[in-house]
């Protein structure tokens, strides 16, 4: 499955700004559950003042628990919580 567009641009301005230093991780409140949040931030300047871009938060708890890869022999689906939880 194709990545979009949009998630390319992030991840490559995502790099630029880790491979320039300019990447802060900062806390913030999630805006629904009010429970504090890592974001990842690229950082900039704006006439003197630091600008964070927000990009995504560190997963809680496990990440192997918070994400369902893509299943290696359909390229259009994902492994179940089953499937990627047995050995």
């Amino acid at each position: 499955m194709a990545i979009p567009e949009h998630a390319r641009t992030n991840f490559n301005t995502l790099l630029r700004a880790a491979g320039d230093g300019n990447l802060a991780l900062m806390e913030c409140l999630d805006a629904d559950t009010r429970k504090p949040r890592y974001v990842l931030c690229a950082v900039d300047r704006d006439h003197g003042d630091y600008v964070m871009t927000p990009f995504g938060h560190l997963a809680d708890g496990n990440p192997y628990d918070a994400y369902l890869p893509p299943d290696p022999d359909d390229p259009t689906g994902f492994l179940s919580a089953d499937a990627s939880t047995a050995s």
